[in-house]
């Protein structure tokens, strides 16, 4: 097995090796993943790698295998209270030249793994989009909670929004 490249962006597809395995391995420096973390909403980023192979299929096609684990920092929803989650993620990507767009604006994807082949595969973008897909989406820190009621007592009661309205227009608010 060769040694992953250190810090592919964007692997052309020419350069790939056919008939072996082409590993690679992304770390990015503290200021990248500060800017992902930007981009994601998130308050820190402290770690994150991905690591894999890609490999040539049958049809002109390649395959991404690999993983991404990453440590997310996300305000909690309840009280936005940070809160550190690890994530561990299997990534796999099939990406054939016979791939077509979509011709209307809604169509069902049968493979959600499968990708156009371009002539760079984009391993930065597979790693943002995947850490994006694998983040939770309402974060909660330990021991937070809505309670049984969000309203407060003084609150009005929203379950019955014209009760007041009788009173407005000098009717009785009690008949229906």
């Amino acid at each position: 097995m060769t040694a992953p490249i250190p810090h592919p962006q964007r692997l052309r597809v020419a350069h790939l090796n056919p008939r072996g395995d082409n590993p690679f391995a992304l770390e990015p420096d503290a200021d990248t993943r500060q800017a992902i973390a930007a981009e994601l909403d998130l308050l820190d980023l402290p770690r994150l790698s991905f690591q894999g192979t890609i490999r040539a299929e049958r049809d002109d096609a390649w395959s991404l295998t690999g993983q991404l684990a990453a440590r997310v920092v996300q305000p909690c929803v309840v009280t936005l209270k940070p809160v550190r989650t690890d994530l561990r993620e299997q990534v796999v990507r099939h990406y054939t030249p016979h791939l077509r767009e979509p011709d209307a604006e809604e169509v069902e994807m049968p493979d959600e793994t499968l990708e156009p082949l371009g002539r760079f595969i984009d391993l930065s973008a597979v790693m943002i989009e995947e850490l994006a897909l694998a983040l939770p989406e309402y974060p909660r820190a330990e021991g937070a909670a809505l309670g049984d009621s969000a309203i407060e007592d003084n609150a009005p009661d929203t379950r019955r929004p014209f009760a007041g309205l009788g009173k407005l227009i000098g009717g009785d608010p009690d008949r229906g």
